[in-house]
């Protein structure tokens, strides 16, 4: 028997990878300042659960130069958005008591 809160997935049970994913559903590519100063958090803080999406394959990065200053920027993945998708859709279910 399937629980009501099954689908709903663990890596983005946070509300900084939650953050990072909601940004990356609707952007490009997004690099780490912007996503430091969106969600207020520490540097290291962000690039923890910035490597744990990575790990998941949710997301993908892009290191670059501009000018002489390196920038890193990061991408969801295709496996990622529909991850993310199915997590939406699941908290939507549990709200609406449809499960």
């Amino acid at each position: 028997m399937q629980t009501i809160i099954s689908n709903i997935n663990k890596s983005f049970e946070n509300r900084v990878r939650l953050g990072v994913m909601s940004i990356l559903m609707v952007n490009d590519w997004v690099d780490f300042s912007e996503f430091k100063e969106t969600l207020n958090v520490t540097d290291g803080n962000l690039a923890s659960h910035i490597t744990a999406l990575e790990k998941e394959k949710y997301i993908q990065v892009r290191k670059a130069f501009i000018g002489k200053k390196p920038n890193t920027s990061f991408q969801a993945t295709a496996e990622g958005k529909q991850a993310f998708q199915e997590h939406l859709n699941a908290l939507e279910a549990l709200i609406k008591g449809t499960l």
